[in-house]
């Protein structure tokens, strides 16, 4: 039985293209090109099938982050790294819009028409699609498969009404198809309360109708059960944290025109109980077998830090809870990001996607301990011999990368560090061949080093190509997750510092309960603890953005996305003036820009649909 009313969104021209005998309105592909019916449609069961997979092409693509003028522009792909103090992008739509804004009407990374197209296909394939009996030798749906997709499609719907919730808050639910030709098409957004329980519960039924998991290669980007569960744990993240959950003061006064309906909930503590609960499914499923953090042993059985911190993006593993064959990485030939974050020097490499001082500075010591507490570090000079005892870098490397943890190495490729294949020394400042005398360069002084190939090279016999998945969630993310949910509703539970030291473990540096004991129980510390690994765990796969938004710490220090940011000076004259810090973009940074705007044109053509706080 259906809950909800059947709220639909203003797309109207969309909408009804979609319903009419045009073939613009399957927009599946080029075989369905000719004016088919509905029912002719779901009376083929190639077309169906056809027409079910279109509906995944709205999953999103985290090895896209590009965004230049010959790539699609949207929010479903990986723009959230470049949006936040975790990357600058000297390329494509990211080059300016950290520095010069975005208003409601020029936002450009929107999920809102392509997530609610292909919800509205999902609801008609959900209202139209049925078993289709064998008859002879001809091509048949048996029960089965037919439950399989249905399954998919309802998860699907579900999950991109999350997508939408995650970028804009609440929405309008959409749980049928419409016909623009009986139906007024100006529908209000649903409260927070309403969207997340609607989620919730089409999480809940269809969990189980999925396979638990899915192994083979091709058919990574099936939603499964682990998915499902997944997806609503994050979903209860979010409703708990503070920009959901009565944190946002502006929110709080967002009501709908039309009946004064309040959108945003007042705050409760019960939600933090909801997120724990949906988390404990999660990790309750993901330990009997299904999960693991991804860990490589030397012969010796010793854990090899560096290779688990590489290969885990290399290649499907246990680690993977859900990842899209979507494949950016491109080529040393052509446009992509191994490109991109290969240096000029290196056989046509561009040079020009840059790690933030910020996140450099956020990464630990190898003592496990921050920049601020290790006795380690030090912005003093160059090191000696044996005076990095990580062993991770050359003599007469800067000391500020010295005695770094490994996800720093992983993640960062700074001044002075030989190149994987070529064992050449790479350098950043004017005059050695990486500077910012070309249009696309690295403006702080930084190359993204993490999740590209160390196989591939454009010389001789060596791939110039090599394929990963896009990783959508992985295990990791879900522990912090989960010692984050548990410090929110029992601060003294031991788990909390238990799941965020087993990603530590795993990362190669201390443990939290060997070197800090004292923060064991402290509900503020812990909570600075989780937020901290976090940002050098998950560093530039796509999750800080929303991140820092639901806890409402954007304009805080611990996740300032404002003002003035910083790096090497790419300005010096000289090579060692390069080592000074120095500014190279004063960003934006409004509270408006806690919640993304709905489009403009989207608000403008309608009576009901109102537009997010600020915009």
């Amino acid at each position: 039985m259906k809950r909800y009313k059947k709220y639909k969104v203003v797309l109207a021209a969309i909408l009804i293209t979609l319903v009419s005998c045009n073939p613009d309105y399957l927009d599946v592909s080029d075989e369905l090109a000719g004016e088919l019916t509905m029912e002719e449609v779901f009376d083929n069961p190639g077309t169906t099938r056809q027409f079910h997979r279109n509906i995944f092409t709205g999953i999103p693509n985290s090895s896209n982050m590009l965004f230049g003028p010959d790539y699609q522009i949207n929010g479903l792909d990986n723009p959230w790294a470049g949006a936040t103090d975790e990357l600058k992008l000297s390329h494509g739509a990211l080059r300016n819009l950290t520095s010069n804004g975005y208003n409601s009407g020029n936002a450009p990374f929107h999920r809102w028409n392509t997530l609610y197209v292909l919800i509205r296909q999902a609801n008609v394939f959900l209202e139209n699609a049925k078993v289709i009996p064998q008859s002879g030798i001809a091509d048949f749906i048996d029960e089965d498969e037919y439950s399989r997709m249905m399954a998919q499609a309802k998860f699907l719907r579900a999950y991109y009404h999350y997508l939408l919730f995650e970028l804009y808050g609440p929405i309008p639910i959409m749980d049928s198809a419409v016909d623009p030709e009986t139906t007024d098409l100006d529908f209000s957004r649903n409260t927070v309360d309403e969207v997340v329980n609607f989620i919730d519960e089409e999480l809940t039924e269809v969990a189980d109708q999925l396979n638990d998991k899915e192994t083979e290669q091709n058919f990574l980007v099936l939603p499964s059960k682990g998915v499902a569960l997944a997806v609503k744990a994050k979903l209860w993240m979010y409703a708990a944290s503070p920009l959901f959950n009565g944190g946002y003061e502006e929110a709080l006064a967002l009501e709908n025109p039309q009946d004064g309906k309040k959108l945003f909930p007042e705050y409760s503590s019960q939600k933090w109980d909801k997120a724990l609960s949906a988390m404990q499914d999660f990790i309750d499923f993901a330990e009997s077998g299904y999960y693991s953090l991804y860990k490589v042993y030397d012969g010796n059985g010793n854990l090899d830090v560096d290779a688990s911190l590489y290969e885990l993006f290399m290649d499907y593993n246990d680690e993977v809870i859900w990842a899209s064959s979507q494949d950016d990485w491109g080529t040393l030939s052509y446009e992509g990001i191994d490109k991109r974050v290969t240096p000029r020097t290196e056989r046509g490499g561009l040079a020009s996607i840059a790690v933030t001082q910020e996140l450099v500075d956020d990464f630990f010591m190898m003592d496990g301990m921050s920049i601020e507490e290790s006795p380690l570090y030090s912005e003093d000079g160059f090191s000696t011999i044996g005076e990095d005892l990580t062993g991770q870098t050359n003599e007469g490397t800067y000391k500020m990368w010295i005695n770094r943890e490994p996800r720093f190495y992983q993640t960062v490729f700074f001044h002075g560090r030989k190149w994987h294949i070529s064992n050449n020394v790479v350098k950043f400042s004017k005059g050695d061949g990486n500077d910012n005398s070309s249009a696309n360069y690295p403006w702080s002084g930084y190359l993204l080093y993490k999740r590209m190939s160390r196989t591939i090279y454009n010389s001789g016999s060596y791939p110039r190509r090599e394929y990963r998945p896009s990783i959508i969630f992985r295990l990791a993310e879900f522990y912090l997750l989960y010692a984050e949910a548990l410090n929110e509703v029992n601060p003294s539970d031991p788990r909390v510092i238990e799941y965020i030291d087993r990603v530590r473990e795993r990362a190669g540096i201390p443990l939290l309960a060997e070197i800090k004991p004292e923060i064991i129980g402290d509900q503020e510390a812990q909570r600075k603890a989780v937020r901290q690994e976090m940002r050098v765990e998950l560093a530039t796969e796509g999750q800080r953005y929303f991140d820092v938004r639901r806890w409402m710490i954007a304009d805080s220090p611990q996740g300032r996305q404002g003002g003035n940011f910083y790096g090497m000076d790419m300005n010096a004259g000289s090579e060692a003036d390069f080592f000074n810090r120095a500014p190279y973009e004063n960003r934006v940074w409004e509270k408006r820009m806690y919640l993304y705007p709905i489009p403009l044109n989207e608000v403008q053509k309608s009576e009901r649909l109102v537009q997010n706080p600020g915009w």
